[in-house]
């Protein structure tokens, strides 16, 4: 399978939780799962997370694509922060996708939508 979509920490959260209505669930499971290295620490460093949680994060992250924060990946989270003033880890997680030409699939898509180069698609709404 071709690498097309760069999942967000929230639809990795919600795709683990069973709370993607189906057409989203379907869509993500149908998918290479890539996440930013940004999202991999969000998940392992949630602090509300139980044991189990951790366990299914872990084999989650395991069999995904963690795309590294490669020095193309700083520039462009740099650009972007400068221009867009958005938070750094949306910022990175942005740029991650933007340097390897992925669409990024997200909840919060208001959190991108100054950033027009930038396609996002809300997995809650397909």
């Amino acid at each position: 399978m071709e690498l097309k979509f760069l999942l967000d920490t929230n639809v990795v959260i919600a795709q683990l939780a069973n709370e993607l209505p189906k057409s989203g669930a379907d869509f993500i499971d149908n998918l290479v799962p890539a996440i930013s290295v940004v999202s991999k620490i969000e998940l392992l460093g949630w602090h509300k997370a139980s044991k189990k949680d951790i366990e299914q994060i872990q084999t989650f992250i395991s069999q995904a694509l963690v795309l590294p924060l490669e020095e193309d990946v700083v520039q462009e989270t740099i650009r972007l922060r400068q221009i867009y003033k958005i938070k750094t880890p949306d910022a990175i997680i942005a740029a991650t996708a933007l340097v390897h030409g992925l669409t990024l699939v997200s909840r919060n898509v208001p959190d991108f939508s100054s950033i027009p180069k930038l396609n996002v698609i809300d997995p809650w709404k397909l």
